[in-house]
């Protein structure tokens, strides 16, 4: 009944190998779920961003239509200014 040592040895160390293996592979189940339930959220996001894409274009189309007339307004203020001016300074040099 006298056990060797390295007999012993071995089967303790593949009794550890074993363990190893199993929580790698509990691990790695875990790893995929997490990685399952992130690629969730991430289409989740997708498809709300795409519909906002809509309201972003319109916004942006408002916003160019807004700065249009604005610059048109604007323009129309500076020429009459510089023709108030022009005719004083005209005025001035006869």
């Amino acid at each position: 009944m006298t056990v060797n040592v390295m007999e012993m040895m071995g089967v303790i160390f593949y009794l550890a190998l074993i363990v190893l293996v199993i929580v790698l592979i509990v691990l790695v189940v875990r790893a995929i779920q997490t990685l399952n339930k992130v690629d969730k959220v991430v289409d989740d996001i997708s498809n709300k961003s795409s519909k906002l894409d809509g309201l972003f274009s319109i916004i942006d189309t408002t916003t160019d239509a807004v700065v249009n007339v604005s610059d048109t307004i604007v323009g129309f203020i500076v020429n009459g200014i510089e023709n108030i001016f022009n005719r004083k300074r005209g005025n001035k040099n006869e």
